[in-house]
Formats: structure tokens, C-alpha cells, sequence
């Protein structure tokens, strides 16, 4: 019986060696979350129950316990580089069966979905038709954007600007954009249309004989659109007309073959004060084509494509998934794990809600192993093994005397 003892902790001791051993061999793997040998004594079992008297009958492996503490976050400078801070896993498909994982380091393959390096596809929530939010009851592969960023066709301009409310009529009329002595003041913008092509827009201010009344002339790459617009301030110099501030201009044909423009400029900013013009905003909403140049990901795991033309686009934000039980999960290998009846049922969510913590772009999550805690395990399941087999020495010179005797 006491060989069997012995030898039981000769297996315990050599169990913890292994579990220390594969910490060490990780402890530069990334999203690597190291093990714990966990033991139990074990005690013979008579028909008649446990006796209080008796003697133990060795020990044995209960479970390798995974810890699950937060590693260290390090900046890696690569876009698809993700590190989750705080609870839950990345959600991952091989091939429609459900992975999960610590581990970030990931990048993109031949057809532009991002995967691991065992190709398995990390999972994204996809924007919700209406284009507010994200469809968290729908996940799907994460791809890139390969093609271009569509043009959008501008259709409203914001103006900000300041006449001067000292301003008197020009002394040449009528108006003529050729001749500065036929119009006060002008300043000019880059429109596009449908097709992504830019023109120049340029506004005419022209003060008519009348109190605190101006027109506005539109020209587009030189060509009037439509007539003259009024502007009628009050005697404080706030826009009184046209209401509420915005000129409908007619359509405008590029005569590229793009669509007809149709643009409303916004005046309602504008005020007549002081002595001099001026223009502190000058913005519209059209934009030409776009060349993807970078992925840029959120705190909460919206990934956006950036585009030359400052367009954001966003194509989906990282599934994360929890569990009641994260020890209870399968290790799978190449840093991934499956669920399990020990496990519970996955809870999934976007980081930075409710359990889920946040996602660090550009950053990977190291191993949480400490050499230093490993090494003193080392030592000590050494030990371990070590005086194990000694007493199985002395138990067999025991043995030896009692065969010996005459």
C-alpha cells in the first residue's frame, strides 16, 4: 500500500512538472492564459463507510484549472492587432463552428476577411438596415472593404458669414462676375457631384440700394444657377428672409453625364455686423471617390474603413462572447477554446457593455505567465518528486529487512 502511495505522488509531483513545464513554454504566446494542477488526498472506502482513523491512500489529479487573469496589454502599431481589457473572447468561425479566443493578433487573408493565424474568421454584429446601430442578433465573418468609397453628390451648403452693415451699393450695374466693381463681396467652394466630380460654387453678395437688404448670386464652374436671392436683415443685423435661411437653388446639368445637382444653401448663420466681411463657415455634404487607407477600431470594437475622401465607414462591431464558467471551456489548441456543458451557455455582447470589457486597437494581449511564480513551482514539484521517491527507497529497505529476517 505504501509503494502505491509513493508512487501516487511520484504522478502528482511529475503532473505538476508537465502543467508548470507548458506554462513556461508560453509565456511569450499571445492571449495564453496559464494553468494550475489542482490535487486531491484520496482515503480508502470500506463497506462500512470512512473510519476516522484512517490512513490516507495517496493523491490524485483533480483538474488543471485554467486562470483567466488579465495579461498585460502591449502596443503592436498594427491596425488588425486587437487586445480585449477586462472579461469575454473574441468570437471566431472555423469553418461555422464557434471558437473563442484571448488572443488578437490578427490580419487579413486573399479574400479580405480578417482571420487568425489559423484562419479561423473573426465574428462581427453588421450594421442594422436602418443605419443607426448594429444588428446584435446577427453575426457574420468580418471582410474588408476592397472597392472604392462611392461619391455622395453634394446636396446642402452651410454658410457663415458677415456683411458689413456699412456696405453701399456698387457703382456698376448690373451684376457681371467679371467685373469686381459690380458686387461687394464673394467667396467660393469645391462641390461634387454624382459621379464624384468637383466643381467650383461660387457666391456673389451684392448690396441693393434698400436698408440692410442684399442679393446672392450662384455661379457653378462660371454658369449662373438660377435667379438672385434676397437677403433681408433686421435692424440688428440678424437674417430676417428668406425663411427658415435656405435657398433652394434650381438644378444645376455638370453636362458630364452626372445627375442633374440639386443644392439648398443654407444662410441662416449669416448676419450683417460691424464694418467688415467675413466667413467662418463654409461646409457642404458631397464628397468625391475614396481609396481605402487604413482600419481603425473603437473602444467598443467598431471597426471603421478610413477613405481618402475623410469618409468613416463602419463594417461591423466585434462579437464578444462570456461565459458562466470560463474554466469549464475545451482548450482547442493554437489559442482558441470551445464551450462545454461545464461551461455554460455563451453570453454574447459588444465590449464595454454590461460584462464585456473594452477593445484596445493596435495592441495585443500578452501571456498572463510569471517565470518568476513558475520557476518557484518548478522547484517545488521537483522536490516533491524527489522526497516521493525516496520514500519509495526506504519502503523498499523495509521490505528487504522483513525478507531478510530468519
Amino acid at each position: 500500500m505504501s509503494f502505491r502511495i509513493s508512487l501516487s505522488g511520484m504522478n502528482a509531483a511529475s503532473a505538476d512538472l508537465n502543467v508548470t513545464s507548458n506554462n513556461i513554454a508560453n509565456a511569450n504566446t499571445t492571449g495564453f492564459k496559464q494553468s494550475r494542477a489542482e490535487f486531491g488526498d484520496v482515503f480508502p472506502v470500506s463497506a462500512f463507510g470512512l473510519s476516522k482513523n484512517a490512513i490516507g491512500a495517496g493523491v490524485r489529479l483533480n483538474q488543471v484549472a485554467q486562470q483567466f487573469d488579465q495579461g498585460n496589454v502591449e502596443f503592436s502599431g498594427k491596425a488588425l492587432d486587437l487586445a480585449i481589457s477586462g472579461q469575454g473572447f473574441f468570437t471566431l468561425s472555423n469553418q461555422g463552428a464557434s471558437v473563442y479566443s484571448r488572443a488578437g493578433n490578427f490580419g487579413a487573408d486573399r479574400d479580405g476577411y480578417v482571420v487568425n493565424p489559423s484562419g479561423h474568421r473573426l465574428q462581427v454584429y453588421l450594421p442594422s438596415a436602418t443605419g443607426t446601430g448594429f444588428d446584435m442578433g446577427r453575426m457574420s465573418d468580418l471582410q474588408l472593404a476592397n472597392g472604392d468609397s462611392p461619391p455622395r453628390a453634394t446636396g446642402e451648403i452651410e454658410v457663415g458669414s458677415n456683411l458689413p452693415a456699412d456696405a453701399a451699393a456698387p457703382t456698376v450695374a448690373p451684376f457681371d462676375p467679371t467685373d469686381p466693381s459690380s458686387y461687394n463681396h464673394t467667396t467660393s467652394l469645391t462641390v461634387y457631384d454624382s459621379l464624384g466630380a468637383s466643381h467650383t460654387q461660387s457666391l456673389y453678395f451684392v448690396k441693393t440700394a434698400n436698408p440692410n437688404e442684399w442679393e446672392v448670386h450662384t455661379q457653378i464652374d462660371g454658369n449662373a444657377v438660377g435667379a438672385p436671392a434676397t437677403l433681408q436683415y433686421s435692424d440688428i443685423g440678424e437674417l430676417q428672409a428668406p425663411v427658415p435661411g435656405e435657398i433652394a437653388l434650381p438644378d444645376y446639368d455638370p453636362g458630364n453625364g452626372a445627375a442633374p445637382m440639386a443644392i439648398t444653401v443654407d444662410v441662416s448663420e449669416s448676419t450683417q455686423y460691424g464694418e467688415s466681411f467675413s466667413v467662418s463657415a463654409l461646409v457642404q455634404d458631397g464628397y468625391a471617390t475614396g481609396r481605402l487607407t487604413g482600419i481603425e477600431v473603437s473602444s467598443t470594437g467598431v471597426v471603421n474603413a478610413r477613405y481618402t475622401n475623410g469618409v468613416s465607414t463602419p463594417l461591423g462591431q466585434v462579437a464578444m462572447t462570456n461565459f458562466s464558467n470560463p474554466q469549464g471551456l475545451q482548450p482547442q489548441g493554437d489559442n482558441g477554446w470551445s464551450e462545454t456543458f461545464e461551461s455554460g451557455q455563451p453570453r454574447r455582447g459588444g465590449a464595454g457593455s454590461s460584462e464585456f470589457g473594452l477593445i484596445q486597437g493596435g495592441a495585443l494581449e500578452t501571456s498572463n505567465v510569471d517565470l518568476t511564480e513558475q520557476l518557484v513551482n518548478m522547484i517545488t514539484a521537483q522536490r516533491n518528486f524527489q522526497a516521493n521517491a525516496q520514500m519509495i527507497s526506504t519502503q523498499d529497505q523495509i521490505t528487504q529487512t522483513v525478507i531478510n529476517i530468519r
